[in-house]
Formats: C-alpha cells, structure tokens, sequence
C-alpha cells in the first residue's frame, strides 16, 4: 500500500452474493423510482466523481456496500470508526484467516490512495460531519469521494453543489429551506423533502430530480438492520 498500488486477492461468493447489483459497469443500485423501476447511480465511472449523503449513516453504509459488490476498493475515513466496522466485517477474510483489504477504515487526515482504474474503482467515504474538508477530493477516473454530512449546513452549501449527485433523506422543515436556497427548488419540491418516509431518499442532479424508495436484501438486513432513517 505505501506505493498506491492495490494488492490482489480473491473476493468470495458470500460477498458477491449480498447484494444484487445493476448489469451496467460502475452502476449502484439504490432503489425503485415511482413505477417501481429499478434506479441506479454511475457511482463508479471514468471520470472524478463527488457524490454527497444527506442524512443517516444507514444510506452511507448500504450504497459503499453495494459499491463493495459491483468490484470497488472502499476507503473510509471517519471520526467514528466503530460504525464502519460492519463493512469491514461483510468483506470476509483472506484463506490465511487476515482480513480482506476491499475495506480501509481511517481517521480523517490525509493519506496515500490505491491508484483506481476501471477493474479496481475506488470509492472514498469521508465521515466527517456537516462541513467536511477536502482530505480526499476526486482527482482521476474511477475514483469517486462520498460526503456523508448528518444534516445540511450553511457552509456545506459549496461542498454541496460540487456535487454530481446528491441524495437527500427526509428534512426537518429548516433544512428543506436551506436546501431550496442552495439548490433554487420550488416549493412543491421542498415539501417533498420534508414528507419523506424513512424508506424515501430524492436523487438530485442535473436535470434530475427522482423520489426513490430504498429496498434491502434479507442479506443486507442481516448485515445492516433494517432501512432507517437515522444511524
């Protein structure tokens, strides 16, 4: 690892068999649109990309999961490492009975990455409260950052609209004000976000706005617990 370079190792059936991820290379399945249609995100793809959570760590840990299972590499680096454990944990062992290096846990300071490409796509997962820093921006292909912010703050609103898609879980009516002004959305918008159930996320993007309904695997249950709003 001190030289960037991912080491190789054999991911076992029980891993691959946690989720049932999308055919499209890179594609994370999150949920159902309205139709009950499957969605998925390019959350793994040839180009830098920023992705920002809003909400519990419950999404943050089901879509670095679902990650895991379409072939990416998960740094995470967090001020609560324990909640994280489970991740590692999901990944299994190496045949010698180690841990397997799909998952590293960190604190939040910076730190030498595995060089990412379009067999080992990396995922960086930084936890680091309402206002994170860029420790770990996106600077190449196939590496995506995650910013898992527990609720909107004024000065996440530049971290925010960096983003290439943000995912949002219900609102207090506050925060869905705050998120009108940092995004210009329209009152019937902001009502959404404020009438999300705790299975409900919106998908913001360019030209995008998606209400989506999370579903969970009986393995991912086993897992993570059931969907929730909270951590």
């Amino acid at each position: 690892m001190n030289k960037g370079v991912a080491p190789e190792f054999l991911l076992s059936p029980a891993m691959l068999d946690q989720v049932s991820p999308s055919g499209d290379r890179g594609g994370v399945l999150l949920g159902q649109g309205p139709q009950g249609e499957p969605f998925t995100i390019s959350a793994l793809r040839p180009a830098p990309t920023r992705i920002v959570l809003v909400g519990g760590l419950y999404l943050a840990l089901q879509t670095a999961l679902r990650a895991m299972a379409v072939g990416a590499w998960v740094v995470v680096a967090t001020g609560r490492p324990a909640k994280w454990q489970v991740l590692a944990k999901a990944a299994g062992t190496t045949p010698d009975g180690r841990p397997v290096p799909l998952v590293q846990i960190r604190r939040l300071s910076p730190v030498e990455l595995p060089t990412p490409s379009e067999d080992s796509p990396l995922l960086v997962v930084h936890d680091g409260g309402p206002t994170p820093q860029e420790i770990f921006p996106p600077r190449t292909p196939w590496q995506t950052t995650i910013y898992v912010l527990p609720y909107l703050h004024p000065q996440a609103g530049a971290t925010a609209n960096a983003a290439d898609i943000v995912l949002m879980q219900r609102l207090p009516a506050g925060q869905a004000q705050l998120a009108a002004r940092i995004w210009r959305l329209p009152p019937q918008l902001v009502n959404q976000l404020t009438g999300l159930g705790d299975d409900q996320i919106v998908a913001l993007g360019q030209n995008t706005w998606k209400p989506i309904r999370l579903v969970t695997t009986q393995r991912e249950q086993q897992i993570l617990g059931p969907i929730r709003r909270g951590d």
